[in-house]
């Protein structure tokens, strides 16, 4: 009750228990003021004596794991970084603040996070952990109190070598004891060289059995991916030659070992006795890995042919974060995070400025480079935010970036392949222009003469007869009056094109000038074929043409000969057709012309057939 709490010399009591005996009993002024300054006592009373919100408590439930510590201990941070465990413990002036969730504790070099906390009696039939999931922290400590009273350590973290940890694990992993009858008190040191966020959270051996095997599956699958990426691209750099190919080789080894870095792979299986370079890779891995791909990037859109000027500045950016990195093992742990996180955000976001330049001139495989990178920056984007205090710590904290890896690896393969197989027919277009025609794609006059000469060869070996034909293009300059200068600039491809679809696989047809063609006709071939073949090469180019009027044809002479030609060599045989051809008069309205028979063979294109 409420007036148990005073004097009993004081009449308040007796008033209190008077009024509320009676309550219908009329009062006087000054009974009323006592009776409401009574209250307002009464009240602060209450809320002075009124017992402080609980804590949550720590109970260790197998069926609800990890389980979270949350605001179950007390931390604080030592300043000076001397205190031990026994004058921890002993310190009664140490002001202890409750711990909470997703908490960013602002420590720095030379600083030390203590936290206490006492695990309540729990059943000790399962082996239980407690799970520090940060594999970059320096150091992490578990002190007991043994029955003897002293305080037994338990170190793990990156000042130590991993084969040397309590549990090698991927991150810090140190077992707890348990005990059925009383609490057990521990105190736990943490050390790191900037300010950092830890879930701090306990876990049973057989969740960590289970929850291991679901982590080495991701990784496995991440690092197969990575593995047969890098090996491909070290093949195609090889093969073809190609730059793209060995960057990209290299950036994703550097990727691939910065994943170990981060997730604590590369701690366990690849270096376990190099705490020096485990504490260092999580910062010099990333930024080689960043330099490298700027200089990918550069190379996949040909940045050196499209702007020297910005390839060199991409260079020196590439330059400056490769010394940015190797500078990290001189910076002080506490500075490194600030220069790392604005290095690694140029690099990063030079490297998606530099393909959108590419995209806005035309790069065709931009816009596939920009989708590529993109999950790869949302997942270090996620990691860079969980570093800064923006983001919780969940399943993309931890594999975000292994994921957008995962998906940003097939997409830049298939875009150096589809860039290689370009890459090699533009290779051997230009190696081809001594031997074809870069508008029309014929032969030219070169190889039309070598063809001509072991035809002329075949014939008298095999004893039979074939053909050649040299085709004139006359009408070119009443197409540019009538139809413009574009339509006669396309008339040639038309007739080539015309020329082609006449043609048969073991023909040759090659464009000898620019209004001038030539056809090597295989045989067995006679000279009643000849006589038919000239008039339909004639009629086919008299045929109207896909989106052109139906006036603009290609009016073309054909001189041909049969082979072998009165034991003529090529040249000769060539010279003779030319000047047949330049012989016939512009008013001619014969077509056709053999060789050698200036009045029997001609023909004269029907009108009817010009709209056949």
């Amino acid at each position: 009750m409420i007036y148990k709490n005073f004097s009993k010399k004081s009449g308040i009591r007796k008033e209190i228990v008077g009024s509320l005996k009676h309550p219908l009993q009329p009062a006087s002024g000054h009974l009323f003021g006592r009776l409401l300054l009574s209250l307002l006592l009464g009240w602060l009373l209450l809320l002075s004596h009124q017992p402080a919100q609980a804590r949550t408590l720590l109970e260790l439930n197998t069926h609800a794991q990890p389980v979270a510590l949350l605001d179950w201990g007390d931390y604080w941070i030592d300043s000076s970084g001397r205190f031990t465990a026994p004058q921890v413990a002993l310190t009664a002036a140490i002001p202890w603040q409750p711990t909470h969730a997703d908490a960013k504790y602002p420590v720095t070099g030379g600083d030390s996070l203590w936290i206490r906390f006492s695990v309540p009696p729990a059943p000790d039939t399962e082996r239980w952990y407690l799970e520090v999931p940060y594999p970059a922290i320096d150091r992490a400590s578990l002190y007991t109190l043994d029955g003897a009273g002293q305080w037994i350590e338990q170190r793990a973290g990156d000042k130590v070598a991993v084969g040397k940890w309590p549990v090698p694990h991927r991150h810090p992993l140190l077992p707890i004891a348990l005990s059925a009858a009383v609490p057990t008190q521990y105190l736990l040191q943490l050390e790191n060289g900037h300010a950092f966020r830890l879930p701090l959270q306990f876990i049973s051996e057989g969740r960590l059995s289970h929850s291991e095997q679901r982590v080495s599956l991701i990784l496995g699958i991440f690092f197969g991916l990575t593995g047969l990426a890098a090996f491909i691209s070290a093949l195609g750099a090889i093969s073809l030659r190609d730059p793209a190919y060995g960057f990209f080789a290299l950036c994703v080894t550097l990727t691939a070992l910065t994943q170990a870095t981060i997730t604590g792979i590369g701690g366990l299986h690849l270096w376990p006795l190099w705490p020096w370079w485990n504490s260092l890779s999580t910062t010099i891995l990333p930024l080689l890995a960043a330099s490298v791909t700027l200089l990918f990037i550069s190379a996949v859109v040909a940045l050196p042919e499209r702007s020297r000027r910005l390839h060199r500045l991409m260079l020196g950016e590439a330059g400056m974060g490769v010394l940015v990195a190797f500078a990290m093992a001189l910076i002080p742990a506490a500075s490194r995070l600030a220069i790392f996180v604005p290095v690694l955000l140029v690099l990063k976001l030079s490297g998606l400025l530099l393909i959108g330049w590419a995209w806005r001139r035309g790069d065709r495989f931009a816009p596939w480079l920009m989708l590529a990178y993109l999950p790869v920056t949302l997942g270090s984007g996620w990691a860079l935010a969980y570093l800064a205090g923006l983001a919780p710590h969940g399943f993309l904290t931890e594999h975000g970036m292994q994921l957008g890896v995962a998906l940003h690896l097939p997409v830049v393969m298939v875009v150096l392949m589809l860039r290689s197989q370009q890459r090699r027919e533009n290779i051997r277009r230009i190696q081809g222009l001594d031997r074809v025609d870069p508008t029309t794609g014929l032969i030219n006059g070169h190889v039309f003469i070598e063809r001509l000469v072991r035809m002329m060869a075949r014939c008298g070996r095999l004893r039979h007869q074939s053909a050649v034909m040299l085709i004139d293009l006359v009408n070119t300059e009443q197409i540019q009056r009538d139809f413009g200068r574009k339509a006669a600039e396309e008339l040639p491809l038309r007739v080539a094109e015309r020329l082609l679809s006449t043609a048969r696989e073991i023909d040759s047809a090659a464009r000898l000038s620019e209004h001038r063609f030539g056809m090597l006709v295989e045989g067995p071939f006679s000279a009643q074929d000849a006589a038919t073949l000239g008039p339909r090469i004639v009629a086919r180019c008299l045929m109207p043409y896909q989106n052109l009027h139906v006036e603009c044809v290609a009016q073309v002479h054909v001189a041909y000969a049969i082979v072998p030609y009165q034991s003529a060599n090529a040249q000769d045989l060539l010279l003779q057709l030319e000047d047949r051809l330049n012989a016939v008069p512009d008013n001619s309205r014969r077509a056709v012309f053999m060789l050698g028979d200036n009045a029997s063979t001609f023909w004269r294109p029907d009108p009817a057939q010009r709209t056949a």
